[in-house]
C-alpha cells in the first residue's frame, strides 16, 4: 500500500529523501485517480528501496496541493532531492510510470 504523505511528513517524506518520489496528488471522488491507486501501490511494492511512492489527498490536504499548484487530478509528480522533475497529469499507463522513475533512479 502506497505511503499517505500529509503536511506532517512531507518534507521528511519527500523532500529529504535519498530516492527519488513518485506522489500522487488524488482525492476520493475522482474516478481516474481510483484507476490508477492500483498501479499506484504496485510501483510501491516494486520499487521498494530504490524508490518512494506514495499519495496527498487534494481534499485533506490542500496546503501541499497548492503548494505545488495542483488544479487537476490525478497529477503525478516525480521528486529527486527535493525538487520537481517530472510531471504527469491525467491517467498513465504502468510502464509509462515505471520508465520515469527508472530514469530517476
Amino acid at each position: 500500500m502506497a505511503k499517505e504523505f500529509t503536511t506532517e511528513n512531507f518534507n521528511q517524506e519527500v523532500l529529504e529523501s535519498k530516492n527519488p518520489v513518485l506522489v500522487d496528488f488524488w482525492a476520493e471522488w475522482c474516478g481516474p485517480c481510483r484507476m490508477i491507486a492500483p498501479l499506484i501501490d504496485e510501483l510501491d511494492q516494486d520499487f521498494a528501496g530504490k524508490a518512494v511512492v506514495g499519495k496527498v489527498n487534494v481534499d485533506s490536504e490542500s496546503d501541499i496541493s497548492s503548494k505545488y499548484g495542483i488544479t487537476s487530478i490525478p497529477t503525478l509528480l516525480f521528486f529527486k532531492d527535493g525538487e520537481v522533475v517530472d510531471k504527469h497529469v491525467g491517467a498513465a499507463s504502468k510502464l509509462q510510470l515505471e520508465d520515469k522513475l527508472n530514469s530517476l533512479i
